[in-house]
């Protein structure tokens, strides 16, 4: 996953995981400069999901 990516097409993103999760609310998705990690962190709780599987999803889509 390269962060660039991720920032670039984040609105794609961000939708794609509300879809597929839908506990997650537009809350847990906004994305900071410099709180990417905590983001990642709250979508784990929520989903249940590793970090490396999230990013496998999330490269899946990009």
């Amino acid at each position: 996953m390269n962060r660039d990516q991720i920032e670039g097409k984040w609105k794609q993103i961000k939708g794609q995981l509300k879809q597929k999760y839908g506990e997650l609310t537009d809350d847990d998705l906004t994305y900071s400069e410099g709180k990417f990690d905590e983001m990642v962190g709250r979508v784990q709780e929520k989903t249940g999901k590793t970090k490396e599987e999230l990013q496998d999803e999330i490269d899946s889509w990009l």
